[in-house]
């Protein structure tokens, strides 16, 4: 409490000290008969000087930290549109920086050649129409080129995969990745969220339809249900007692179990065993390998809510949307050995990382990436890195 009313007495007094010393300085301006807004020269030329002072130390620090830390955090693009990707951004940058370094230094230089003088006037300048025309077509040309750059840039990101890329599946959901590969037949398994479930009986959680998947879910559903309105029997013969928002809830809960078991039952008819050739030979793993100068296309789903796929190295990302299948393709050009002798960090790994703020533990949603040859991916698949995605029929 005393070291409270001692901070308090001190703020006090300062405050009274500087309230004072304005009255000072403004009764010694009267003294020397020197109104407020008189300029005092050798102040303003001082202040002129400090311009091209601040104006040096200003340029020296950015171009001591773009040398310094220009590269930023990641090393050298490890897949080919990452290589065009940071050709864009340099592009950018030079852009970027030349305004930057042109517009400062007119603005500080021009702040100390033209400080007051009281033996010039200033020069009265309303308008110019060529110096508009110049200030507008320079911004939109320097605009249009980085535009344009950008869009064919991107178009070649996001074009039509080759007939050799290898389609691959990245399923997000709180607050984890799951891959799975196509197969030998480079196609993967149908899908379906309704069909997704993690019964201990079958659990299929990245939904995948197949005939034994759809009569399991089947199963599941009339288990719950049957359940559900067993409860809701007891509930009106006075067996037991449900509160009314959880009697309401129920009865939503039982509705929607019935539609989805509707529309399931209707899946049963509309596939047949052809289906599960396609997915017969895809298969999962919690861990990402990728062969070097093979190109991937990469299909992202999300169980929950937006995720966003984030691969660093490759310079590439696409958001995993519920309800929706997005895209994305890259081919890797450096193995994981490689990148490390790059970086002279002999445990660097590629990674995997959502770029959305997903939930609570977003900043732990990440998965390890390989990249290696193909005999380095046959022998990573027969030491038990994955597992097929369809079981046994039971």
């Amino acid at each position: 409490m005393e070291m409270k009313l001692i901070v308090l007495v001190v703020i006090v007094l300062v405050a009274i000290a500087v309230a004072q010393l304005m009255r000072v300085y403004e009764l010694t301006s009267k003294i020397r008969n020197r109104r407020e807004e008189d300029i005092d020269l050798r102040v303003n030329n001082i202040n002129a000087m400090m311009m091209i002072a601040f104006l040096a130390v200003f340029f020296g620090s950015a171009v001591y930290m773009l040398f310094k830390y220009g590269n930023g955090m990641l090393p050298e693009a490890a897949s080919i549109h990452g290589q065009d990707v940071d050709w864009l951004f340099n592009i950018n940058w030079v852009i970027v920086f030349t305004v930057f370094f042109i517009v400062n230094g007119v603005l500080f230089v021009f702040a100390y050649k033209y400080a007051y003088d009281p033996n010039r006037t200033a020069y009265y300048f309303p308008h110019d129409n060529k110096l508009e025309m110049l200030w507008t077509v320079v911004p939109a040309g320097a605009l249009a080129v980085i535009i344009i750059l950008g869009l064919m840039t991107w178009n070649k990101i996001t074009g039509k995969p080759s007939e050799n890329a290898v389609v691959v599946e990245l399923y997000a959901e709180q607050f984890n990745w799951t891959a799975r590969y196509s197969g030998d037949d480079n196609k993967l398994g149908y899908a379906d969220y309704k069909l997704v479930t993690t019964w201990s009986a079958n659990p299929n959680p990245l939904g995948v339809i197949t005939t034994n998947n759809i009569e399991w879910r089947l199963k599941e559903l009339d288990s719950t249900i049957n359940a559900m309105h067993t409860d809701l029997a007891k509930e009106e013969n006075l067996e037991v007692v449900y509160s009314v928002a959880s009697l309401e809830k129920m009865r939503k809960k039982v509705e929607k179990l019935e539609r989805i078991r509707e529309r399931v039952a209707l899946m049963q008819t509309n596939y047949t065993d052809s289906t599960d050739v396609i997915a017969a030979d895809d298969f999962i793993a919690k861990e990402l390998f990728l062969i070097k100068d093979q190109e991937y296309q990469f299909i992202m789903r999300s169980r929950d809510v937006i995720h966003s796929a984030y691969f660093p190295h490759f310079r590439a990302q696409m958001n995993c949307v519920p309800g929706q299948r997005t895209k994305l393709k890259f081919t890797p050009i450096f193995t994981t050995a490689e990148m490390r002798e790059k970086t002279g960090n002999p445990e660097f790994n590629y990674i995997l990382m959502c770029n959305k703020i997903c939930g609570e533990s977003h900043s732990n949603m990440k998965m390890s990436v390989v990249v290696g040859t193909a005999e380095e991916f046959k022998k990573w698949q027969e030491e038990g890195n994955t597992s097929l995605v369809v079981a046994s029929v039971n």
